[in-house]
């Protein structure tokens, strides 16, 4: 059994990098070793895993430890703040909150190892530990060590990078950033894919009307899905753009968009603007809902100007739906014409073409049952956190 505190930026809900955190936590419990989690929250969460979470105030909860909400490097459906944003008073008192935990974490659980996330304040504290750690970079850390305002984070980014003992960087592209921006050698960065919960994500017999009815959605027979951030990396204008060109070229067919974020009132402003009359939002979802809304789509599009993987991707490939992502980030490694199809970053009229074709063709019926058993035997939770153990095992031997 190995111990792994794993010492995190943002909730396990609501992100990317919430639910890697959620999800390798669970796997590495099914497997006997032992996981203590540290992440923001608003209030004390109950998890199927340990946590000790450090709690800011979101203009609501009466107790909290820092008077701020958390900070991201993007936004948050539960923060819109970021890190750019704090002052030095909040910026301090943020690193010396991850520093209390972690030590705390240090001499009452012991870990063996610490598996930080992003490269970052939590692996910065980490390097300090004097315990052998690993980091993961998201990408999202990568974004915020070059944008303007990172400045104040670039030394601890730095020391976290080149004292790490391994990074896992979650596709090709993030790995040649790690090596060029932090100046580590490539033996000690490895490529580790994000998976996919096998037990919430695949292909289900479901009633489609009664989905749509939760969401007082009339009855479609064809629906393209998006799940993301409103934010602009996500490309989310650029899909609405198009849906303006394969509304007039398909008729009746709906968009749902699931998901919020900073953009949210621009980006319903761009649909009235557009006149467009079968756009629905959601708002963030549980990712049971966002599988049920993956399984009665048509097709899923994932439109992102910059994606450090695409885990989203991934997970409507194994509910049975075909993606037609952009040519960019870690999408090119996965979407391939078996399963969907790539469109250049920027462009409406690819991506509403691409859609045409999908639906015109019925990818869903050709390619949906293979692409639920790619996403389920390439890329689910239970085989990568596999490698994250051995590589785990593989640190604390030497």
């Amino acid at each position: 059994m190995v111990k792994i505190l794993i010492p995190s930026h943002f909730p396990t809900k609501g992100s990317g990098s919430g639910i890697y955190v959620s999800s390798i936590a669970k796997e590495l419990m099914k497997l006997g070793h032992d996981v203590l989690v540290i992440t923001p929250e608003h209030s004390k969460i109950k998890e199927h895993f340990k946590t000790e979470p450090i709690i800011f105030h979101n203009g609501e909860n009466k107790e909290y430890e820092l008077s701020f909400n958390f900070p991201c490097f993007t936004t948050h459906p539960a923060s819109n703040n970021t890190f750019y944003e704090l002052t030095d008073e909040q910026r301090n008192s943020y690193v010396d909150a991850f520093e209390k935990k972690i030590l705390k974490a240090c001499n009452e659980f012991k870990p063996d190892i610490i598996h930080a996330q992003h490269i970052w304040v939590a692996s910065y504290v980490a390097s300090k530990t004097g315990i052998p750690y690993i980091a993961t970079a998201h990408g999202t850390c990568q974004m915020g060590f070059q944008k303007q305002g990172g400045e104040p984070y670039r030394e601890m980014a730095l020391k976290a990078a080149q004292n790490a003992k391994r990074i896992f960087a979650i596709s090709k592209p993030i790995m040649n950033d790690v090596i060029k921006l932090y100046g580590v050698p490539k033996h000690q960065v490895v490529l580790m894919s994000n998976g996919m919960d096998k037990d919430k994500f695949y292909v289900m017999d479901i009633d489609k009307d009664k989905v749509l009815r939760k969401y007082n959605i009339p009855h479609y027979d064809t629906i393209v899905s998006f799940a993301g951030k409103f934010t602009h990396f996500k490309g989310i204008d650029v899909l609405i753009r198009a849906a303006g060109k394969y509304e007039k070229e398909l008729g009746e067919v709906a968009t749902i968009v699931m998901g919020g974020g900073d953009l949210e009132n621009e980006i319903k402003k761009l649909v009235k603007n557009l006149g467009l009359k079968h756009i629905y939002f959601t708002g963030p979802l549980p990712q049971e809902e966002v599988a049920k809304i993956f399984n009665i789509a048509s097709v899923s599009v994932a439109p992102s100007r910059r994606e450090p993987f695409g885990l989203v991707a991934i997970e409507a490939l194994a509910c049975g739906t075909p993606v037609i992502a952009t040519n960019e980030g870690g999408f090119p490694e996965f979407i391939n014409e078996k399963v969907g199809g790539l469109v250049e970053v920027d462009s409406v009229e690819q991506l509403a073409s691409k859609v045409i074709k999908a639906i015109s063709e019925d990818w869903k019926s050709k390619k949906g049952e293979y692409a639920a058993e790619y996403a389920k035997e390439g890329y689910s939770w239970e085989g990568i956190v596999k490698k994250m153990v051995e590589i785990y095992e593989e640190v604390l031997n030497n």
